[in-house]
């Protein structure tokens, strides 16, 4: 039965926060596992092998893109690159070690008895998102899972073959040098972060409030748009703050830092005796 002290730590909490948001890779597990080297590989070698880019330029290239873009599929797809999403996506994680990453039991009772809804925002796609929370052993610990396929409709955005010769391509090389030419950056057909766009649908697609949501990412810019749009922010896997995040955690282990309503009501610092398991919910295409 929830207690007095429960109810008062739930009100506490609620005041502030009704929902925590959450980024999946570098932040549900630490940068340190060594899983996102492998990721940065295989997008190079998809890159090289499946869009014929020079093995030389591919890692400036991917970096570019990734600056530009938030994402290298975004960036590809932006410069005039066509290719199929769910080839991508294989190519990319279908191969990943994910052994790598092992249960985290002390960050599933974390989020378990935190008493606020819980979101996944993610821009990988929604088999990797799986993966990733079973090895983990969080796939019971969200309301919602919002990855790729959720932002993105895969069947309209460009989902396609290359078409060989008769492309063209926008010269990335050429903007990085000399940026304040004449050349715009080509829009991209990718729904991701961190443009406000993916932000605006992910707020309607779980009706969230951003000023009642606290936002965890490893990102910069994904912090500083969130909190641009109202979002309480949290930079995970470092304890320096800088400007445009609210706090920052070497850990989600440490939340209590970026919660601290939660662990007023207890000095002892016993940890929290309320519990209410939340079912996950099937990522809903756009």
């Amino acid at each position: 039965m929830e207690s007095y002290e429960d109810d008062q730590k739930q009100q506490a909490l609620e005041h502030k926060y009704d929902c925590l948001l959450f980024d999946i890779d570098d932040t549900l597990y630490p940068q340190g596992s060594g899983l996102s080297v492998h990721v940065t590989q295989n997008i190079q070698e998809y890159m090289i092998k499946k869009l014929g880019i020079e093995e030389s330029k591919a890692p400036e290239l991917c970096v570019s893109l990734y600056k530009y873009y938030g994402t290298t599929m975004a960036g590809l797809r932006a410069i005039g690159h066509k290719f199929d999403y769910d080839d991508f996506h294989s190519f990319v994680h279908g191969r990943l070690p994910y052994q790598m990453l092992k249960p985290d039991p002390v960050l599933r009772n974390i989020l378990l008895n935190v008493p606020v809804r819980k979101v996944v925002f993610t821009n990988a796609d929604k088999a990797h998102a799986s993966r990733v929370l079973s090895r983990l052993g969080l796939e019971d610990c969200f309301e919602r899972i919002i990855c790729f396929e959720t932002l993105n409709d895969v069947a309209n955005k460009g989902n396609d073959p290359v078409d060989g010769d008769d492309q063209e391509f926008f010269d990335i090389d050429e903007y990085t040098t000399c940026p304040d030419a004449d050349l715009v950056l080509p829009r991209t057909p990718v729904v991701c972060k961190p443009f406000e766009e993916a932000f605006e649908q992910v707020f309607k697609i779980a009706s969230i409030n951003p000023r009642k949501t606290l936002f965890f990412d490893d990102s910069i810019r994904n912090l500083q748009t969130g909190k641009g749009l109202g979002l309480h922010t949290v930079w995970v896997g470092s304890s320096h703050r800088i400007e445009g995040v609210d706090c920052a955690l070497e850990s989600l282990h440490n939340i209590k830092e970026a919660l601290p309503e939660l662990w007023e009501a207890n000095d002892k610092s016993e940890g929290i005796k309320y519990s209410k398991k939340v079912a996950i919910e099937t990522p809903v295409e756009a």
